[in-house]
């Protein structure tokens, strides 16, 4: 039974570009999340295994694209090739069937899927070093704040003169939820 090709491509954040991953491959159809890999509740993800149907082949860039640790991998592997669905990594030239499972191949899986998920774990050291060192220098963590202290007076003034808060939020050009942060606090 020949079935689709369905292509899984994922990066981080939405500012990271999609198109080195399978951009060669004929398929059928791709979801593409842009989200952490930390684990496996990613929209599209969910959306490409509900949609894999025994016969289809998932075309996957390279491993850490689809688990950053271990026991995801393995279980989304089992859960796939269970179901009659293989599963291809370019970068890593390893395809997993449910007929031909080799014990070299699982050995490879097993080898290359604890690396990302080591690559995983040093990302998040560092980037907890990082945090721990700018708070040590007294450098404020996350995005800069929206509006000065006088903006924000001018604002909650404006909205108790009885202004509407759309028109207010939209002269500031900030959204109506930044706003009703801003009246919070």
């Amino acid at each position: 039974m020949k079935g689709q090709n369905i292509g899984y491509v994922r990066v981080s954040s939405t500012v990271q570009n999609t198109e080195r991953q399978l951009a060669d491959i004929a398929l059928d159809r791709v979801f593409t999340d842009k989200v952490s890999g930390k684990d496996v509740n990613r929209p599209e993800l969910s959306n490409c295994l509900n949609h894999l149907r025994q016969g289809d082949t998932l075309h996957v860039h390279s491993i850490d694209r689809l688990a950053r640790n271990l026991k995801d991998l393995q279980t989304l592997i089992e859960q796939l090739t269970g179901q009659g669905v293989s599963v291809k990594f370019y970068k890593e030239n390893l395809t997993f069937e449910a007929a031909a499972a080799s014990p070299m191949q699982t050995l490879m899986l097993q080898m290359l899927g604890a690396f990302a998920e080591f690559e995983r774990t040093l990302i998040k050291e560092r980037q907890r070093e990082g945090i721990q060192a700018a708070k040590a220098q007294g450098r404020k963590l996350g995005a800069p704040a929206k509006m000065s202290t006088e903006q924000a007076a001018e604002i909650k003034a404006r909205i108790e003169a009885g202004e509407e808060k759309s028109a207010v939020a939209k002269a500031y050009g900030i959204s109506r939820p930044t706003l009703y942060k801003l009246l919070a606090a």
